[in-house]
């Protein structure tokens, strides 16, 4: 009788929870993830959104903001979710909940195609006096001050100065999430570049919730596991990503 009574208030307070439309906060500056193309938001997260947005029987309302905006937004109850190549870290799980991952990703290295048999073995990057680019305060950055003590840092505003720093042999790698090496590939612009693509690091993205709904996170696990089963989530990937990637 108990169980009856705990299913038929969950189901009562679902119902009442998405009877309305999801907002969800997004920002348009990470291909292929999420990103304007032609005045239109497209990527994988915009896909995702989508198909969430028809399991779930739900209008999906994208909410375009700054990307420093977004844990703001979420915490003041402007959006729902995050669906914006959001990644795992302790620190983000102290103020939101993360759904399930969609994918893994990690750092990669990115090169000359001059230094290919320089560099070509992964464990390459971590020899002696190798001059390393990186982003200030990315991950890339955290994992090259803390692993890679031996090399030579050097920092660069965005992708496009380090990738200007490469073909200038200022530096001899420049490590940056996978988003920037997937792009590097279908790219004809940088075509003297090349990624080892072979992760440096094991990072996750995940949608983020607001801590306290967890019947939202149960609906999103939900729609993102009949995803995965039903090849959604695999299509998805696949149209946006030109190389092999991990889902888990």
């Amino acid at each position: 009788m108990l169980r009856k009574l705990l299913l038929a208030v969950l189901f009562t307070v679902s119902a009442n929870v998405f009877a309305e439309g999801l907002r969800v906060g997004l920002s348009a500056d990470y291909p292929p993830l999420v990103y304007r193309q032609d005045d239109r938001i497209v990527g994988i997260e915009p896909d995702n959104m989508r198909a969430v947005g028809k399991i779930l029987n739900r209008d999906m309302i994208a909410v375009e903001l700054p990307f420093e905006k977004l844990l703001p937004a979420l915490q003041a109850g402007e959006i729902d979710v995050i669906m914006s190549g959001f990644s795992v870290t302790d620190e983000r799980a102290e103020l939101v909940t993360f759904t399930e991952p969609y994918m893994a990703i990690g750092q990669m290295a990115i090169m000359h195609r001059d230094k290919v048999a320089q560099f070509a073995q992964p464990w390459s990057v971590y020899r002696e006096g190798v001059r390393i680019g990186v982003e200030p305060g990315t991950t890339g950055a955290a994992f090259a001050e803390a692993e890679l003590s031996e090399a030579e840092l050097k920092f660069f505003e965005d992708a496009e100065a380090a990738f200007a720093g490469l073909r200038a042999d200022v530096i001899d790698l420049y490590i940056h999430d996978a988003p920037t090496s997937w792009e590097l590939a279908k790219n004809t612009d940088n075509s003297d570049l090349i990624s080892l693509y072979s992760p440096l690091t094991n990072e996750k993205l995940a949608w983020a919730v607001k801590k306290g709904n967890d019947v939202l996170v149960l609906e999103l696990n939900r729609a993102l596991r009949t995803m995965q089963n039903n090849g959604t989530l695999r299509y998805i990937l696949n149209r946006w990503i030109p190389v092999t990637v991990e889902v888990r």
